[in-house]
């Protein structure tokens, strides 16, 4: 994936007042609303504020999302509790990809090519998770990362690269453990 450089210091004051109201709009009618019967309710209110989104979809109501706008989820995806998804770029789960409880997914980061930091402007890259693919708890997923169809990426896992598909991966950072097989 390509890293995308924003300017340094660049945020739109569109976004600021959309950011602004989706953090309100999240705390007040959201995140209270804790039980499955208030997914729907949940699901509304990501598709009000942008989010490409399938009615059966899951999303805990104590996930975190940065920016709803950016946030496509297939059939049957779910971002577990407590996820944050941190989406300055897009996040797709496509169809029955599951993100588990404690996970962090992050688009955006800093240019580490400079010796000041200061001048170490923000990159942003998608983040995909293919078909079926799980995450599992207290992973991260970096920007510009590709999980495959029906890849699992272990418990804790740190994954900055592409996991091929139908692969487990796992470890800081995270590398191949095996290929993964379905028992009938």
């Amino acid at each position: 994936m390509k890293l995308q450089r924003q300017t340094p210091g660049y945020v739109s004051h569109r976004i600021k007042i959309k950011r602004a109201l989706w953090n309100i709009t999240s705390a007040i009618f959201f995140r209270p609303f804790i039980t499955k019967l208030f997914r729907p309710w949940r699901i509304a209110l990501l598709k009000l504020f942008g989010a490409d989104i399938k009615w059966d979809a899951e999303v805990y109501a104590s996930v975190r999302i940065w920016a709803p706008w950016n946030l496509c989820m297939g059939h049957r995806a779910c971002l577990g509790p407590d996820v944050i998804c941190y989406n300055q770029d897009f996040v797709t789960l496509e169809d029955d990809a599951v993100v588990s409880q404690y996970s962090y997914l992050c688009t955006a980061g800093h240019d580490t090519s400079h010796m000041n930091t200061a001048d170490s402007g923000l990159v942003v890259a998608p983040i995909v998770l293919r078909k079926k693919a799980w995450v599992g708890t207290r992973a991260f997923i970096g920007m510009g990362v590709e999980i495959g169809e029906s890849a699992v990426v272990g418990a804790t896992a740190s994954v900055y690269k592409d996991v091929e598909p139908w692969t487990v991966v796992g470890g800081n950072p995270a590398r191949f453990i095996k290929r993964r097989e379905l028992k009938e």
